[in-house]
C-alpha cells in the first residue's frame, strides 16, 4: 500500500513528539523513507523530513542514504533540487565520503539550477570535513565517468581558493597535493592546467621548497628526460604547456636551469621544424617567448658553453648578412634581408642572460672567422635598426590617450619596445670585452613600477663614460640621438635601404617606406 502524504505528516508528528524517545519509532522513520515511492507530493516532503531525523536511526543510515539518492535522481528536477539540497545534513562521520562522491557524481547534470545546487551542498559538506569531502571526490576523480572527471577537477581549481584556512589546513592540503599528483599520472593537458592551478594555490606551497615541489611535479608531467619529436604537435603541446605552468613558479631561489637546457639542447635545434598545436600562433615565437621569460633563473649549468653556442647559432641565423655589392656598388640581389625583431630580441635576451655566466664566450670559445662574421651581421642589423627606432618615435611623437590605443598605433608601440630593447642589448656586445650588464623589460612583458619612475640614460659623452643621470621617463621616448647606439661605421652604412622588416613590414608602410 502506497504512503500517502497524511502517512507521512503523521509519522513526522510522532518523531518530533518522541523527543528523547526517537528511536523507539523505528517504524514511523520507515514509512517516511517508504515516502520516495510516492508521488510527487509525497517525494518532496520525504527530501525534507528523512534528513531531518536521519542521526536518530543509525541502523537505518543505508537506507536512509539511499532513499535520499533515489530522489536525487528522480525525473521531477524540483525533487531532485529538494534532495540535493538536503543531502548535506547527511554528511556526518563516515558517511562524508559517500555524501561527497553521490555529490560529485551529480556535477554532470545539464540544469544550470541544480548544478549551481550541487555546488553548494559541496562547499557546505568541505566546511564540515574536507579531508573526507576530498576523499570522495578524488575517488570520482580517479574512476568516475569523464564528465564527472572534469567538472570536479573543475569545481577544485575554483573553489578550494575561496576556502577559509580553518577548511583548507596543512594536513588538507597535503593531501590534495597527495592526490593531485596520482591524477597527473594520466591527464589531458586542460586537466593537467587546472589541476596545476589547484595546487599553486595552496598556502603550504608557497614557501621556496614548496614551489620547488611544484616545479619537480611540472618536470615529470614535461618527459625532459626523452628527446623532442618536433613532428608530433602533441608532444610539442606538452612542452608548451609544462613550460606556461612552471614558468611563474622561477625565481633566484628557484631555477629554471633543467628547462633552459632542454630548450637550448632539444627544441632549439629544431626550432623551424616544429608543429604548431594550433595553427593560428607563431610556435618558434611562442617557444623563444618562453625561453627568454625562463633564461634570468637559470642556475648552473652543465653544459653551459655548448648551450651559449646554440644559443649564438640561432641568433645568427635570424641576423642576416648585408646584401652582395656589385662592381658598381649597387646591390647585386633584389632580394631583401628580412628582420626578424622578435625572434632576434627573445634570442638575444637569452644569450644576454646565459652570457653572464660565461662573459669570454665571444672572445674565448667562438672562433676568430665565426666572431667576424657575426659583428658584420651585427652592425648590419644595429644600422638597420636605428633608421626603424628613429622613424618610429617620430611617427609617434605628440601622440597619447586614444590616439595610442588604434590598432596601427598599438603595432607602433610593440614595435619601439622590441627594438629598443634589441638596441640596448646590441650595445652590450659592442663593448670590449662585450659586456652582460645591461636590464631590459621584455616587450610583451608589464614595465615594473621601478622603471617606470627613473632610467639611467646615457650621458653625452658617450658609452665609456660611465656616466648617468636619472630623470622621469615619458609616455613615449625623446627623439635624441644620443638614446640611440650608433655602431660603427663601415662599408655596409649605405645598405640600409635594402631592409625588409619583416613582421613590422606594415609599420613601416605606414610610415611612408
Amino acid at each position: 500500500m502506497a504512503v500517502t502524504i497524511e502517512d507521512l505528516y503523521r509519522s513526522y508528528g510522532i518523531l518530533a513528539d518522541a523527543k528523547d524517545n526517537l528511536s523507539q519509532h523505528k517504524d514511523a522513520y520507515q514509512v517516511i523513507l517508504d515516502g520516495v515511492k510516492g508521488g510527487p507530493k509525497e517525494k518532496r516532503l520525504a527530501a525534507q523530513f528523512i534528513p531531518k531525523f536521519f542521526s536518530s536511526f543509525p541502523e537505518l543510515a543505508d537506507a536512509a542514504i539511499n532513499a535520499q539518492l533515489d530522489l536525487c535522481e528522480d525525473e521531477d528536477v524540483s525533487i531532485r533540487r529538494q534532495a540535493i539540497k538536503e543531502l548535506p545534513r547527511f554528511a556526518t562521520g563516515e558517511n562524508i565520503f559517500r555524501v561527497a562522491d553521490i555529490l560529485t557524481q551529480l556535477l554532470q547534470t545539464d540544469d544550470t539550477a541544480e548544478f549551481n545546487q550541487v555546488n553548494v551542498a559541496l562547499v557546505s559538506i568541505f566546511k564540515i570535513d574536507a579531508k573526507g569531502t576530498l576523499g570522495g571526490m578524488f575517488s570520482q576523480i580517479l574512476q568516475g565517468e569523464d564528465v564527472v572527471r572534469e567538472r570536479a577537477i573543475k569545481f577544485l581549481s575554483t573553489k578550494l581558493k575561496t576556502l577559509p584556512e580553518d577548511v583548507m589546513s596543512k594536513e588538507v592540503e597535503e593531501y590534495v597535493f597527495a592526490e593531485t599528483k596520482k591524477v597527473l599520472e594520466d591527464v589531458t593537458g586542460e586537466e593537467f592546467v587546472l589541476l596545476m592551478r589547484v595546487v599553486s594555490g595552496l598556502q603550504a606551497l608557497q614557501t621556496v621548497n614548496g614551489r620547488q615541489q611544484l616545479v619537480e611535479l611540472v618536470v615529470e608531467q614535461a618527459f625532459l628526460e626523452q628527446a623532442l619529436n618536433p613532428a608530433d604537435p602533441d608532444t610539442v603541446d606538452r612542452l608548451l604547456q609544462c613550460t606556461r605552468q612552471a614558468l611563474p613558479l622561477f625565481s633566484k631561489n628557484v631555477h629554471s636551469t633543467r628547462f633552459v637546457t632542454y630548450f637550448c639542447e632539444h627544441v632549439l635545434p629544431n626550432l623551424s621544424a616544429l608543429t604548431s598545436p594550433v595553427a593560428e600562433i607563431d610556435i618558434q615565437l611562442e617557444v623563444l617567448k618562453l625561453l627568454a621569460e625562463m633564461s634570468p633563473f637559470c642556475g648552473d649549468m652543465e653544459k653551459l658553453e655548448a648551450n651559449l653556442n646554440m644559443l649564438f647559432t640561432k641568433l645568427v641565423e635570424f641576423m642576416p648578412l648585408p646584401p652582395a655589392e656589385a662592381e658598381n656598388g649597387e646591390n647585386s640581389t633584389s632580394e631583401e634581408p628580412k628582420l626578424q625583431f622578435s625572434y632576434v630580441e627573445c634570442l638575444l635576451f637569452g644569450f644576454h642572460q646565459l652570457g653572464r655566466k660565461l662573459p669570454d664566450f665571444l672572445l674565448d670559445k667562438v672562433d676568430a672567422e665565426r666572431l667576424k662574421d657575426f659583428k658584420i651581421r651585427l652592425q648590419y642589423f644595429a644600422r638597420g635598426l636605428q633608421v626603424y627606432i628613429r622613424q618610429l618615435r617620430v611617427a609617434l611623437q605628440g601622440k597619447s590617450g586614444d590616439a595610442l590605443k588604434t590598432e596601427e598605433n598599438k603595432i607602433k608601440v610593440v614595435a619601439l619596445k622590441i627594438t629598443n630593447n634589441i638596441n640596448v642589448l646590441i650595445k652590450d656586445l659592442f663593448h670590449n670585452p662585450p659586456s652582460y650588464k645591461s636590464t631590459v623589460t621584455l616587450s610583451w612583458k608589464p614595465v615594473q613600477k621601478a622603471e617606470a619612475v627613473a632610467v639611467k640614460r646615457p650621458s653625452s659623452e658617450g658609452m665609456g663614460s660611465g656616466e648617468s643621470t636619472k630623470k622621469p621617463i615619458s609616455l613615449l621616448p625623446r627623439r635624441d640621438a644620443r638614446q640611440i647606439y650608433n655602431p660603427p661605421s663601415g662599408k655596409y652604412s649605405a645598405s640600409i635601404g635594402n631592409f625588409n622588416y619583416g613582421e613590422f613590414s606594415s609599420v613601416f608602410f605606414f610610415l611612408g617606406y
